[in-house]
């Protein structure tokens, strides 16, 4: 077994046709790792305000999906992540071909599904469900014919949750909005009920707005609708 010191984890973008991301995916993986990239969150607060005030409650309306930049860069140089040049192939990438495998794995509608496809990117601790919200394609060398040598790619992706790991996420908590729980292998529907609604006594109302035939009888997976109460 050869082992190279100099290979380097590279971020990868996987490319998937189906939401939930469980089909095999297709993989982008980038030449360069990033120098850098940025995280961006966003809360949305109500911006009205009445006549003759000096000021307002901020009241939360929504959080966005949160975005992630970062830039790619496509050299058809032959320098690898050291700056060592290849020696061994002297042939150049096709760094134009190299933009559209990106494309189409990130960008352009997928056929089969009438959609740009779902992603994860892959690098390190970052593990991102996105889509591909927009990239700019700057193409800064070329050779005597005019045939790209080298692409930076500027891109920006946005957060992209499947409902259920969305809900698990906001861990909602309060007796007046909606709820959704996706039941695990314990969960018992008197306890969520005293979690949700701070009693246990709404479990029959749950039952029968869920046309639970016995509530005991909950399956592992199975969706359950907490409905609001009044406070």
């Amino acid at each position: 077994m050869e082992f190279n010191f100099f290979q380097l984890e590279k971020l990868k973008i996987k490319s998937y046709k189906t939401s939930t991301r469980t089909d095999i995916p297709e993989e982008f993986t980038a030449m360069f790792n990033p120098t850098s990239y940025t995280l961006f969150y966003k809360n949305v607060y109500e911006t009205k305000q009445g006549i003759n005030t000096s000021g307002r409650e901020a009241n939360y309306v929504i959080s966005k999906p949160k975005e992630l930049k970062l830039k790619l860069i496509l050299d058809g140089n032959n320098v690898q992540d050291f700056g060592i040049v290849t020696l061994f192939n002297s042939s150049k990438n096709d760094v134009n071909k190299k933009v559209q495998e990106f494309l189409k794995m990130t960008t352009l509608m997928d056929g089969d599904i009438h959609e740009p496809r779902p992603l994860k990117l892959q690098w390190g601790d970052l593990h991102f469900k996105c889509r591909l919200a927009s990239v700019n394609v700057n193409y800064t060398q070329f050779d005597a014919s005019g045939i790209p040598l080298r692409a930076e790619l500027d891109t920006v992706f946005f957060g992209d949750l499947e409902t259920a790991e969305r809900l698990k996420e906001e861990n909602k908590s309060s007796p007046d909005l909606t709820h959704y729980r996706i039941m695990g292998a314990h969960d018992k529907l008197p306890l969520l009920c005293e979690k949700i609604y701070g009693s246990p006594a709404y479990y029959i109302e749950v039952a029968k707005v869920n046309k639970l035939k016995n509530f005991r009888d909950l399956k592992q997976g199975q969706r359950i609708y907490f409905p609001p109460i009044a406070k």
